[in-house]
């Protein structure tokens, strides 16, 4: 490293966001940029730790240690204190095709494997991969870059998330006509309509690279939803090889009295619907508002915050999220040790807005809901919630009881379910024939990617179960090598 005692002489600083109740007004991304001095004096906290944890990838007591699509960090963090930033962003396109989405929201389990996080708070590897492409953008060093020549085969990429992307960019790179096929009206997935565009800008960030792929050649064709306006045997018949993205999107439910009501709604349906509205210039017009309303969010997570954070900027009276699980703690549990993930408290953006607005974390952890209560009319207006303390069972496994004499009732105009997915939705997964493992999603082995269908793909959510961005992107590059190899007999891809 240039600078061997920079973890020693520099404390960790983060670029400072936009205050809470100012960014709540608007749409625009909450992150503001740090300046290139104090950027390198991050960068050279960067220890040479001689076994670089950061860039490992490997699962650890079911969380992600290291970053999953090995992105080369000590490397690129020793370019930047050198303020060599197009070599740092040659490094970090080596491995990764969009830095400036897992810059913005990935988690950062890179972060949480920091050798210096044993210690000492870990390198700021998230706001320094973020800078790096920003400032390839805006120096114009981000260009199209087309393959010289193409093999004559055609792929079909179904799914335009973060791992339809990467597949089809590999591909794309790799000399093979690729189409992706895109439900939504607008390609992008998950990045398009899953992600806020505060913490997502959509035409400055995602539509910027969606124009830059179609310029290298992939076509993007929306409003296809393959299984209804398309016949997937056709797909089979017209395309060399198909790869499967379509994410794990069928939502876990709540099964109590009342679900039925009006104004109980799925999160990720609440909001798809907000950036659409935003998107096609009238954000007011949204079909599932939150203006003047109490809402409760049942569920924590990123999809749990983000409810939060779109329910604040649409002017809500009042906002309860609902965890059943305990709080966590301020620092490392004795079973949570390094390099895991480090499963600690914190206070995400859209409860520091909350926090802001209404004065304390929205959170009421170790809760769960008992029922909804509904008006004459068939809305919901209340949610009922009791405490729960976790208790061995029978097996010895954990399961949630109820602590007798806690019900809550709670004022709710609109709730949103936000406790995960259950994997991916069945009907193309038929259509197409495919095998499928125990928990629903498309068997296809991690490393191969290959179905029970020759020539047939598969990457991402669908095939592991809901998971991070940066699996998602390593998944796409994996299955896009696979099929590029099952194409022409060889593959040069990474």
């Amino acid at each position: 490293m240039g600078k061997p005692t920079g973890f020693i002489e520099y404390l960790r600083e983060l670029p400072v966001d936009r205050a809470p109740l100012e960014r709540i007004r608007d749409w625009k991304e909450f992150h503001h940029h740090m300046e290139e001095k104090r950027l390198r004096q991050q960068a050279a906290r960067c220890m040479d730790c001689g076994v670089p944890f950061c860039h490992t990838g490997k699962l650890l007591n079911g969380s992600a240690s290291g970053c999953p699509i090995n992105n080369v960090i000590p490397e690129w963090n020793d370019l930047i204190y050198r303020g060599l930033w197009r070599e740092a962003l040659e490094r970090l396109h080596m491995t990764n095709n969009f830095p400036e989405f897992t810059g913005r929201v990935c988690p950062a389990p890179c972060e949480g494997s920091c050798v210096l996080g044993i210690n000492d708070p870990p390198v700021t590897i998230k706001s320094i991969e973020a800078a790096i492409i920003d400032r390839g953008w805006e120096e114009g060093w981000v260009v199209p870059e087309p393959p010289k020549v193409r093999t004559g085969k055609r792929v079909a990429v179904i799914g335009s998330g973060p791992a339809g992307l990467a597949a089809a960019a590999q591909l794309n790179r790799a000399g093979h006509s690729v189409t992706v096929l895109e439900r939504a009206d607008r390609p992008g997935g998950l990045l398009m309509y899953g992600i806020p565009n505060m913490k997502l800008d959509k035409r400055e960030v995602v539509e910027r690279r969606l124009k830059l792929m179609e310029q290298e050649g992939i076509k993007f064709v929306c409003n296809a939803n393959v299984g209804e306006n398309v016949e997937p045997q056709l797909l089979r018949r017209d395309f060399d090889a198909i790869v499967v993205c379509t994410g794990a999107t069928r939502p876990r439910d709540l099964p109590v009295p009342g679900r039925e009501l009006q104004g109980v709604h799925f999160a990720m349906d609440y909001l798809t619907a907000s950036t659409k509205a935003l998107l096609d210039g009238d954000p007011a017009n949204a079909p599932f508002h939150a203006r003047d309303r109490d809402v409760v969010v049942i569920g924590g997570g990123d999809t749990g915050t983000d409810c939060v954070a779109t329910a604040m900027r649409h002017g809500c009276r009042s906002l309860t999220q609902i965890e059943i699980m305990q709080k966590p703690p301020l620092e490392r549990a004795e079973d949570n040790p390094w390099p895991e993930w480090p499963r600690i408290y914190k206070l995400d953006y859209g409860q520091e807005e909350a926090a802001a607005k209404f004065g304390a974390d929205p959170r009421a952890y170790l809760t769960t809901v008992k029922r909804f209560n509904g008006d004459e009319f068939g809305h919901v207006k209340e949610v009922v919630t009791v405490q729960v303390s976790w208790q061995k069972n029978d097996q010895g496994r954990f399961v949630p009881v109820e602590v007798p004499g806690t019900e809550k009732v709670h004022p709710a105009q609109l709730v949103l379910l936000a406790m995960g997915f259950l994997g991916p939705e069945q009907g193309l997964v038929q259509d197409l024939a495919l095998e499928t493992d125990p928990r629903s999603n498309i068997k296809a082995e991690h490393g191969k990617y290959a179905t029970s269908v020759p020539g047939v793909f598969a990457a991402g959510d669908c095939r592991r179960g809901q998971s991070l961005i940066v699996w998602a992107i390593n998944e796409g590059r994996g299955a896009a090598r696979e099929c590029d190899r099952y194409l022409m007999g060889f593959t040069e891809l990474p």
